[in-house]
């Protein structure tokens, strides 16, 4: 079903990435910027993930004896260090999730700019290195994104959905690898209800999500693919989720084929693979539209 498969690592059938966004109480700022202040629960509801939710991921990533990303907005390591000084210490990487949690594709090329490298300036003082990886908020990937993150010297995004594998990102600068997944591996539609963040669904029983997942993961396990979960400590991270989560990670992790990965490793691996003739990657040459496509009538017609 994977029409170009690529090589993984000691013969594993399929790669994962469990990937965290710390986004903290940068979202509650984001919505509501006047009322924030006041906004007492929904910022400790926020506030859960680096306080309490990340010594806990922690502890069952040094269990299963893994190495992960946790990508951060800059402001959120500004404003909870220890959390960042927590994951640097046990070894994982630590990628760019913009400076507070603000939409790319809302912004002017310069005022992207602009943020990105603040944002990648303040993480790399904070984590003790400079970020290789990126992930738009919300997936909020602009036309000028790629083209801003290769002028800073970013190795790989992480926003799109184009592809079930790793592949090429290519504008006028030149490549960024892309490792895509989509909203079925992402724990917002599955557990996110946060009223005062103007999103609400039916929360799934933890069980329920973890049915979505062990789907998603036993098509990849199937067909070679890579799996990439787009998790948030202040819901995943929660102790009845992460209870169900952990015994079903644990159970992955003892098939023996299964290759756990930072994305900063799965890159490398790809572009490795690539240069050594092993797998071609897909190619999207970006931006898809240089402006908006119009339907007005053309003037005298």
């Amino acid at each position: 079903m994977i029409q170009n498969p690529i090589p993984w690592p000691n013969g594993a059938r399929c790669a994962v990435s469990i990937t965290f966004d710390m986004d903290a109480d940068s979202l509650v700022h984001m919505a509501h910027p006047d009322r924030a202040p006041d906004m007492v629960a929904a910022t400790s509801m926020l506030r859960y993930g680096p306080e309490v939710a990340i010594p806990r991921i922690l502890e069952t990533w040094r269990k299963l004896e893994i190495t992960q990303t946790f990508f951060i907005p800059a402001w959120c390591a500004e404003t909870h260090p220890r959390a960042v000084e927590q994951i640097a210490e046990a070894g994982h990487e630590i990628a760019l999730h913009s400076y507070i949690h603000e939409m790319s594709h809302e912004k002017p090329r310069h005022e992207e700019a602009y943020w990105l490298r603040r944002a990648s300036e303040s993480l790399t003082r904070i984590a003790g290195a400079a970020p290789r990886g990126w992930r738009a908020p919300m997936y909020s990937f602009s036309r000028h994104s790629a083209d801003l993150l290769i002028d800073e010297g970013f190795v790989y995004d992480a926003s799109l959905m184009g592809d079930d594998m790793p592949y090429m990102l290519e504008t006028d600068k030149g490549r960024l690898v892309e490792l895509p997944a989509h909203w079925g591996t992402d724990d917002y539609p599955q557990y996110a209800h946060t009223p005062d963040l103007d999103y609400m669904v039916p929360v799934k029983a933890p069980r329920g999500g973890i049915e979505n997942y062990q789907d998603e993961f036993d098509a990849h396990h199937s067909h070679g693919g890579m799996f990439v979960g787009v998790w948030h400590p202040f819901l995943t991270g929660r102790l009845t989720r992460w209870h169900h989560i952990e015994k079903m990670l644990m159970e992955w992790r003892e098939k023996g084929d299964v290759w756990f990965a930072s994305m900063e490793e799965i890159a490398r691996h790809a572009l490795d693979c690539e240069k050594a003739g092993t797998y071609q990657p897909r190619t999207s040459k970006l931006p898809f539209y240089d402006e908006p496509i119009s339907l007005l009538q053309p003037e005298g017609t």
